[in-house]
Formats: C-alpha cells, sequence, structure tokens
C-alpha cells in the first residue's frame, strides 16, 4: 500500500472529504489550528466507517472536533479564520489556547527530567526507579495524530513543548550510574517512525556496552493501529525485524508497548501478519489504551478489544485514564464509570485476559489504580492504590479518597474519614519544593 499522509495543508484533497459538509470541514480546520491533526490513508480507507461519520470512533480518534476546544476557545479562533488573519496571529492565539490546556501533565518537564553532572537531560525522563524514558529526537511525530493523546503538544512546533534528545553517550552513562534502572523505554511520538539504521542509533549502544542492570528494552509504538506495512512491506520492514530480533539474542527482553483503542484496530490482515513477525523475532507484545468517551467507552468495546488481543498472542497491559490535558474535557469519564467500565469487561473476559491493570492515572504522585468503591465505618469511600510511585515505598498501599461520582482525575479526588490528605502527600510536597522529584537519582 502506498503510504499517503493529511494534514491541515491538504485535507480538502482526502478522497473521502465529500462526506462531510462544509461546516465540518471548516470546523475541523478551526480546531485543528490549535490540536495537532495528520492522518493516512491505512487509517482514513481501513479503519474509518465514512457511513458512519461523524460518530465513527477511528474518526473522532484521528479528526479534531469543535467540542475539543473550550468554546470560548474555539470560538476566538473561529473569528480570527473567519477575519482572514494572518498566520502570524492565528499561531499566537493557538499558543495561547495550547498554554491553557495543560501542555505537560503530572510534572513530566519540570519534575521528570533527570540531573546528571550538572545537567538537567530534557528529553529523558526518570520518574520511576526502575524505568528510564528517552525520546529520540527523530521520533517525535507519528503516522497519525490522536486526537486524545497526552503528548499532542510534541506535535505542535512549538519548541517550548518539545521533548527530545540524541546524545547516545550521556543516556548510556546515565543508565550505568543508575543500575536500578532495568527497563529504558523508547518513546515518542513514535520511534518506530525511524528509518531501521536511525532506532539501531539508539538501541545498539545499549547493547554493546557493559549495563548489567538493563533487562529490558521497551518500545512504545502506534504503528500497528496506523500503518501496520511498515514491519510488512515497507523497504526497510525486514531490517527492523533483524533489530528487533538481536535485541533479544541479547539477553535483553524486548517489549513491544501497542496501543489499540479500539477491536476495530486488530481486524486487518496486514495487522495480524505484522504482530506474527514481531513475535517472531523474540520480543513479547504488550497492549494498552486510555478509555475514551466516544470512543471505547463501554464494556463490551474492551473486552472485545482484549479478547481479539489474547487470540493474536498479545498481553493486555493496562486500561488508562485519559490524563488532564488537552481535549480532557471531551474524552474523560468520571473514575467511578471507569472503574464500573472495567470491572464488567473484566468479568466478560476469562483468566487469560486478566493480566490488565486499570484503571490507572499517570498523574503525579505515580500510577493509582482505582480499585473501586467500597463501605467502611460507615462512609463510603473509592478504594486507590499505586501501581507505581516516585518513590517505591509508596507501591501497592490502598489509601481511600471520599466517593464521588463526578471526580475524573487524581486532583479532584478529598481523602476519605476526613484526613487532611493522602498518606504520600507530605513527602510528595517535600519532594517538589526540593527538586528531588528524581527519587534521590543524580
Amino acid at each position: 500500500m502506498q503510504h499517503n499522509s493529511y494534514s491541515l495543508h491538504n485535507l480538502r484533497t482526502l478522497p473521502q472529504i465529500g462526506s462531510l459538509s462544509e461546516d465540518q470541514i471548516r470546523e475541523i480546520e478551526i480546531a485543528g489550528s490549535v490540536l495537532p491533526f495528520k492522518v493516512n490513508n491505512y487509517v482514513t480507507d481501513r479503519l474509518i466507517d465514512w457511513s458512519n461519520v461523524p460518530q465513527d470512533p477511528i474518526f473522532i480518534a484521528t479528526f479534531p472536533q469543535k467540542d475539543m476546544l473550550p468554546s470560548e476557545d474555539y470560538e476566538m479562533m473561529k473569528i480570527l479564520h473567519e477575519s482572514n488573519a494572518s498566520s502570524y496571529v492565528i499561531r499566537e492565539a493557538a499558543d495561547e489556547v495550547r498554554s491553557r490546556l495543560n501542555p505537560h501533565p503530572a510534572g513530566q518537564v519540570q519534575y521528570n527530567a533527570p540531573v546528571f553532572n550538572g545537567r538537567k537531560l530534557y528529553g529523558i525522563q526518570h520518574k520511576y526507579r526502575e524505568t528510564m524514558l528517552v525520546f529520540p529526537a527523530e521520533g517525535q511525530t507519528c503516522h497519525a495524530f490522536c486526537t486524545f493523546c497526552f503528548r499532542w503538544p510534541q506535535f505542535t512546533g512549538t519548541e517550548e513543548f518539545s521533548l527530545s534528545y540524541k546524545s547516545m553517550d550521556m543516556i548510556v552513562q546515565y543508565v550505568r550510574a543508575h543500575p536500578e534502572i532495568t527497563d529504558v523505554l523508547i518513546t515518542g511520538g513514535d520511534p518506530l517512525m525511524m528509518k531501521s539504521q536511525v532506532l539501531a542509533k539508539y538501541i545498539e549502544p545499549l547493547l554493546a556496552h557493559d549495563l548489567p542492570g538493563l533487562h529490558t528494552i521497551r518500545l512504545g509504538s502506534k504503528l500497528l493501529s496506523h500503518w501496520p506495512y511498515r514491519l510488512t512491506t515497507d523497504n526497510d520492514a525486514q531490517s527492523t525485524l533483524n533489530l528487533f530480533r538481536r535485541i533479544s539474542q541479547s539477553g535483553k527482553h524486548l517489549a513491544f508497548m501497542a496501543q489499540f483503542n479500539h477491536p476495530v484496530e486488530l481486524g486487518a490482515d496486514v495487522v495480524k501478519e505484522a504482530i506474527a513477525r514481531i513475535l517472531d523475532t523474540g520480543a513479547i507484545i504488550r497492549t494498552q489504551s486510555p478509555l475514551l468517551r466516544h470512543i471505547n467507552d463501554s464494556p463490551q468495546i474492551w473486552a472485545e478489544t482484549w479478547r481479539r488481543q489474547i487470540a493474536l498472542n498479545c498481553i493486555p497491559y493496562y486500561m488508562f485514564v485519559t490524563r488532564d490535558t488537552g481535549a480532557q474535557h471531551y474524552f474523560s469519564v468520571p473514575l467511578v464509570e471507569a472503574w464500573r467500565i472495567f470491572k464488567e469487561a473484566y468479568q466478560d473476559t476469562s483468566g487469560l485476559c486478566r493480566t490488565v491493570r486499570g484503571p490507572s492515572m499517570s498523574c503525579l504522585p505515580g500510577k493509582v489504580e482505582i480499585v473501586g468503591p467500597a463501605e467502611m465505618s460507615g462512609e463510603r469511600v473509592l478504594t486507590l492504590r499505586m501501581i507505581q510511585g516516585r518513590n517505591p515505598d509508596w507501591v501497592d498501599r490502598p489509601f481511600f479518597a471520599a466517593y464521588d461520582e463526578d471526580a475524573a482525575w487524581y486532583d479532584e479526588l478529598r481523602p476519605a474519614f476526613g484526613a487532611e490528605k493522602f498518606f504520600f502527600q507530605d513527602e510528595l510536597d517535600t519532594m517538589l519544593e526540593e527538586g528531588d522529584t528524581d527519587v534521590g537519582f543524580e
């Protein structure tokens, strides 16, 4: 399949554009001047049901919608577009709106970038003791931009929102200096946007140097949903698979972290072939997705997605809560409802699907799982626990919030039983004040 890509600049050349009214096209253009937009012909030809637009879930996942912006911001941008304001004026206004949409959630720039040899390493994140994230400079784009992605600022072209890194020498030095790091996650954007020889530039040094603590290399990618041909018929498909095989043969575990947001993304034969090719290299595929209103907010969709993944030898890994950034108001599901959806989907599948964890919020203190409502000492509460924490001692400790059917994020919850704060709050506050959020890593 020949690859064709569409952005705002050539949106009106999309073959299916006739399925949309002029008003719908203008709404995409206006919302897309703030939220990044890009899609390819695999998504538009194979995944979107154009007879069901604008309700189609994959259409919503990739095409910006009017209601994804706060109404006052949308109206401001609409006025600028209709008055033929200059591209500079529109860009300035868009950056202003973006700055109000919490472009760096959970302290990912301020608190997650480690300090090493007196330098703050932007483009690397080390929030949890065992896991380090690397953002390759050449991988900070995707085949299609998800409208819900918490990394959306990376794709706006605004320098202050960018995360990227190039120096593998420094990364190797950092990993060697921190033997507690067992996992390096190469992420983006999408690192599989890089050609195999560029991707190898980030992986080979991790294999070649003596890093005895490093056990796992993870690749975070959505190519199986957006362009599976990358591993079947693209001209460097085989060299990429050979690189995967070298990782496995080196004794390191290769975890391919795939995102599937809807069962329709698992149906094409080319997806099944790409999955089989990855598994043949010795890699393991783990799957994850946020829970998204308008896209997958039903237990039936989740149960079907997990069952299809198991049938293809993938391991369900995470259901995430939509992060508090970008169009969260459009996509978010209250935490109690998220738990209900997870519970009903979990109950409707066999034990092989129940490797999945969630619903989980990747928030400032760590990955907080919603365990579910409970009645304790005459008070209705929401039971929570940390799957990961800035301090490893916080992990797997249950704690309780007052029951709230409207809360959609961690900072909207209040401690239960009249407590003033959650058990970790004092230590977290000290970390933030002292800049010691890398759990002692320097």
